[in-house]
Formats: structure tokens, sequence, C-alpha cells
């Protein structure tokens, strides 16, 4: 049985300028707790989630087309291999048909049967399905947002 990377789509009646650029605009649908910069190749940008991190550098980026992050570093502290996510790519592919847009997003090395894969399927179910979408139809995301240094 081939296993499956995991791949969500979303369709809205914006441009496919609009979806590149909300994509790009990680900050205002996935968390506000974000170091560096995810708009152009080369570009490298942390995440993080509490202890949780993840960083990417953008290794392909064609305006309005596609965007693919790869992981070249992470720690995931609830999971046994905590570098679980490390060269795993996230692929974003946008296009459009009779005036709607579907970005399809698949991150690629993210399969059934790893140990993240159960909790990271709801966590881009709930930041791409939800959140992203919620950008690009009502310009406002739900990004886990910043925490406060006391």
């Amino acid at each position: 049985m081939k296993q499956e990377n995991y791949h969500s789509s979303i369709h809205a009646d914006i441009s496919l300028k609009e979806a590149f650029d909300n994509i790009n605009h990680v900050s205002a649908w996935w968390t506000e707790n974000i170091e560096g910069s995810s708009e152009k190749p080369d570009d490298v940008f942390t995440v993080h989630f509490g202890e949780t991190f993840v960083t990417f550098k953008i290794i392909e980026s064609a305006p309005y087309k596609k965007i693919v992050w790869l992981v070249t570093d992470c720690h995931i502290p609830w999971l046994k291999d905590k570098k679980e996510w490390n060269n795993t790519k996230i692929n974003w592919d946008i296009s459009a048909e009779n005036g709607s847009t579907t970005i399809d997003m698949m991150h690629i090395g993210l399969v059934p049967g790893i140990e993240c894969y159960d909790n990271c399927e709801k966590g881009w179910n709930h930041y791409v399905q939800e959140s992203l979408f919620k950008l690009i139809t009502e310009h406002e995301g739900m990004p886990q947002r910043k925490k406060e240094l006391v």
C-alpha cells in the first residue's frame, strides 16, 4: 500500500496574486511567533509554537503559481524523533479555473504511520482549512498569537 503525503485544498473567489501573497504572509494565518522572512526564494524563516520550532527555507517560488518550503531544522518535543519533520517539504500549488482559485497544499514526508501524523494532520487542517481560508476570504486569519515576553 502506497503511503500518501498530507494534502489539503481550499477554493475561493480570489486572484492568484491574493492567494500567493496570503500564503507568504505566514504570521497572518499560522503563527505570529515567526523569525525571518517568508516571501521570496532563499528566504529562511522559523515558526515557534512554545518549545516547538520549525525552520524553513523557500527553495522554489513561482509568483502566483507555486511555493516550496524545505524544513531545514526542527524541534518537536512531544515526539520520540524530535527532528521528524527535517527534510520534509511543504508544497503550495495555486491555480485558477472559472473565476475560482484553488490552493493545494501538500506536506511531502508527512505520511500516515509516522508518529506526528495524527496531531500534525489536525494542526494543518486547522491552519489551512480554517485560518488561511478565513484570511483569504475575510482578510483576517486565526494564527497563534504572539507570546508576550515577561
